[in-house]
């Protein structure tokens, strides 16, 4: 079952992030931040968990890629599965949702940089719409060792651009 995110959903939210963080293949972070800054740093709205039997799974939400006004229509997607169930489709339904409600809320443009050894994650966006644009090479360091970046974006169907 997806739902939106709530308060109470924060200590699991961020235990499923560190599980993220400990593979080192989903963000260059690598400490967990508290509630309140993980919350400043995504927006308001479609903020979504995935629950099977009372245990939340999986979660989604968008972060702003600027704060200039021009862009408020392109937002960042964040998704991240506990690392015990993947491969059982949580993504694809938390991307689904994320796709439609972030529609629903004016943003025409979905945006993700993903690691390319994270190949999994390519794939879900790739199966949603994403498209790449663009490789960042050595990017930033992460443990030590330059990074590269494979930069998607996805743009809404319903949401004219023209």
């Amino acid at each position: 079952m997806i739902r939106e995110m709530t308060g109470q959903d924060g200590p699991r939210i961020l235990e499923i992030y560190k599980m993220g963080l400990e593979t080192r293949n989903a963000t260059f972070e690598t400490e967990v931040p508290s509630w309140a800054d993980w919350g400043a740093k995504h927006l308001s709205h479609s903020r979504f968990v995935f629950v099977e039997n009372e245990k939340l799974l999986g979660w989604i939400a968008l972060s702003p890629v600027s704060a200039r006004k021009v862009y408020s229509g392109v937002a960042e997607v964040s998704v991240y599965v506990n690392t015990d169930v993947h491969g059982k489709g949580i993504g694809s339904n938390l991307m689904e949702k994320i796709v439609l409600s972030s529609e629903e809320k004016g943003i025409w443009t979905l945006y993700s940089s993903i690691f390319p050894e994270n190949e999994a994650t390519l794939r879900l966006h790739e199966k949603f719409g994403f498209r790449i644009i663009g490789r960042r090479e050595k990017i930033a360091k992460l443990d030590g060792r330059w990074r590269d970046t494979i930069l998607l974006e996805r743009r809404s169907k319903v949401i004219g651009i023209e």
